[in-house]
C-alpha cells in the first residue's frame, strides 16, 4: 500500500467519517475430528497466530479458526473534518504496511508448518494397526431422538430408530493439503 498526494486529496474532499483499517488473514476450518483441528490448531500457534482455537458445537461439529491479533483500526476524519495530520497518516501508513509484511510472513510460515505437520501425520497414521482406541474420532455425532410424551416409556427401537455415527469419519487432512497446494 502507497499513500500518494491524490489519496490526501480524496481524504480532505471526504464528507463523512473515514478509518484506515488493517485486518490480519482468517481461516476457519470444519475438521471431522478432534486430532485434525489439534494438528492445525500446532500449525497455527508455531506460525505466530496466537489467537487461534477449536471450537466444538453441541452436534460435534469441530471448528478450528486460524486467527491472530495483529489489526489496526484507525479513524482519520469524523463528517467530512480530518482529524489527524498528514506526517501521522504516513506513519499509520508504514504501520499498515509491516502488518501487512509481517500477515505474508505468518501466512508463509503457516502454509509450512502445516505441510509439514500433514507429513508427519501421513507417516505415523500408517504405523498403528486399526482398530485401536487411536482411530476412534473423539466426537460422534448421532441423530436425535424422538421426543416421547412424558410418563411414556420407550426405546430408539420402539420408534425404529437408531443411533449410528456417521457414514464417513475419515481424516479430513488430504482435503486441506490439496486445497493448500
Amino acid at each position: 500500500m502507497l499513500w500518494c498526494v491524490s489519496q490526501m486529496t480524496a481524504l480532505g474532499r471526504a464528507t463523512g467519517d473515514v478509518v484506515l483499517k488493517f485486518e490480519p488473514f482468517v481461516l476457519h476450518v470444519l475438521c471431522r475430528e478432534l486430532r485434525d483441528a489439534q494438528l492445525l490448531h500446532s500449525a497455527a500457534i508455531e506460525s505466530g497466530f496466537r489467537n487461534s482455537g477449536i471450537t466444538v458445537g453441541r452436534g460435534g461439529k469441530i471448528v478450528m479458526a486460524v486467527r491472530s491479533t495483529h489489526c489496526l483500526e484507525v479513524p482519520l476524519s469524523r463528517q467530512g473534518k480530518l482529524m489527524v495530520s498528514e506526517e501521522y497518516i504516513e506513519f499509520l501508513v508504514d504501520v499498515a504496511n509491516g502488518k501487512m509484511e509481517e500477515n505474508s510472513r505468518r501466512i508463509d510460515r503457516f502454509y509450512r508448518c502445516l505441510e509439514l505437520a500433514l507429513n508427519a501425520a501421513a507417516s505415523t497414521n500408517n504405523a498403528p494397526p486399526e482398530g485401536t482406541e487411536e482411530d476412534r474420532p473423539v466426537y460422534v455425532r448421532r441423530r436425535r431422538r424422538r421426543t416421547v410424551p412424558r410418563g411414556a416409556r420407550a426405546s430408539a427401537e420402539d420408534h425404529g430408530e437408531e443411533l449410528e455415527p456417521e457414514d464417513d469419519t475419515g481424516s479430513s487432512l488430504g482435503i486441506l493439503a490439496a486445497v493448500l497446494v
